[in-house]
């Protein structure tokens, strides 16, 4: 058992006879009345996103998770295919389970929790930033500077994604997964 003082992001926790992953989460000390927490969980079967409020010292109960690496292999319909680094074990998970599937390429290395109860995947976390290629955007219109302005693209996993108007088509862009938001343009 764990208490509201040990809750931090990723951590999964079996709340309401379902397990979620705390994805967002507020310490509060207001002027008056007692301390709480508030949190936004997400559930690892559904998918379903929730806001909950702990009062502080609350008991929760922590499920004991594996954290993996497996890349990402492909995805057929709306399932993904993950393959073990170190056994080569392959799972599939659903979309669902998935942040950001569509800045997900095949390859990338990604950290899977594995509930150690009955060995079941829980969560697929992305590395913090992924480079992808531009495959199409609009040309930037010159003049249409005077503050950030930005423009659609398409990187090669078909997700889209806010660019500033000097990206072009072939350029190579760090994105951070969090977000999904542009973050930089990398040299080729």
């Amino acid at each position: 058992m764990a208490s509201t003082s040990d809750i931090r992001k990723g951590l999964c926790i079996r709340y309401n006879h379902d397990i979620f992953k705390i994805i967002e989460f507020l310490h509060v000390k207001p002027g008056k009345g007692p301390a709480f927490v508030r949190t936004k969980l997400k559930s690892v079967t559904t998918g379903k996103v929730i806001d909950n409020t702990f009062s502080a010292g609350h008991k929760i109960e922590d499920i004991r998770v594996e954290t993996h690496s497996f890349q990402y292999l492909y995805k057929e319909g709306d399932l993904y295919h993950f393959m073990n680094q170190e056994n080569y074990e392959q799972i599939t998970l659903p979309e669902s389970s998935l942040d950001a599937p569509d800045l997900m390429k095949e390859g990338e290395v990604v950290s899977i929790q594995i509930n150690t109860e009955d060995n079941s995947p829980l969560s697929v976390d992305m590395p913090q930033y992924v480079v992808l290629e531009v495959t199409a955007t609009e040309p930037g219109v010159k003049g249409n500077t005077a503050t950030n302005a930005t423009k659609p693209a398409t990187v090669e996993t078909g997700a889209r994604v806010n660019v500033p108007l000097f990206i072009n088509e072939g350029d190579i862009i760090r994105i951070d997964t969090e977000k999904g938001a542009y973050q930089e343009r990398m040299k080729q």
